[in-house]
């Protein structure tokens, strides 16, 4: 265990040090993690310490466990929040998930708003995607996604094809970077300008912003996204207990 604070109990500082193994891709997603006695045995700890540490890390949805198969890292699931929000169906009312269409991909100096949400210094190389997805060649969002360069700049010479409709698991593929976890924010703003002309709406017209901040196992962020759909698309259903 590597540099543990003495001062928290024994199980957190195994939580700790698990959670800094997973960040350093040590497990990857969808890899098993060494069992129970394997690790009490490799931090000299009871079995009952690596259980409460384990089961921290299984409510935090950094590990799922199988029954019979072990303990694994888990590959979160980003694009059902997308479903939950929007009705992305076809006429006849299958769900579809939305093709992808990268329109853009640029170096810029990260603006302060960027900066702030990646804990970047101001200016700071970053990527730019401007993507647009569809349903039968109709647009249902248009996004802007905001990367660190120095840990995805192999995705500016990607082809699209090679990128694929979604985007994470390329993050991994090419760049070696694993989305880990997300918060969403949902606003209201009018359609204007660009955003107009890429969904095909008229200005003044309400739409849905899904501002979404994406972090590796380290929590450290790794990307910001806003994704923005047409209003009347949008639902919203939550189960009250």
């Amino acid at each position: 265990m590597a540099m543990p604070d003495q001062r928290l109990p024994r199980y957190q500082q195994l939580h700790d040090d698990l959670v800094a193994q997973i960040g350093n891709h040590v497990w990857r997603p969808g890899e098993a993690i060494p069992n129970e006695a394997e690790l009490a045995k490799t931090y000299e700890v009871a079995i009952g310490t690596v259980r409460k540490a384990v089961d921290g890390l299984v409510a935090e949805g950094l590990l799922e466990r199988h029954h019979g198969k072990g303990t694994f890292v888990r590959r979160p699931r980003f694009d059902s929040s997308l479903f939950r929000f929007f009705r992305f169906q076809s006429p006849s009312g299958e769900r579809r998930v939305p093709e992808s269409r990268i329109l853009q991909r640029e170096v810029l100096e990260a603006p302060s708003a960027v900066a702030d949400a990646l804990r970047l210094p101001v200016a700071t190389p970053v990527i730019r995607i401007t993507r647009l997805r569809l349903i039968d060649q109709n647009p249902v969002l248009a996004e802007e996604i905001w990367l660190p360069k120095d840990k995805f700049a192999t995705i500016l010479g990607l082809p699209s094809e090679e990128i694929g409709d979604l985007l994470y698991p390329a993050y991994e593929q090419y760049c070696g970077q694993v989305i880990a976890s997300a918060t969403e924010t949902l606003t209201v703003e009018s359609v204007a300008g660009a955003y107009a002309r890429l969904l095909r709406l008229e200005c003044g017209l309400p739409i849905i912003v899904i501002e979404r901040l994406a972090y590796g196992f380290d929590g450290q962020p790794l990307e910001w996204r806003r994704s923005r759909g047409p209003a009347d698309q949008f639902r919203y259903q939550v189960d009250i207990r």
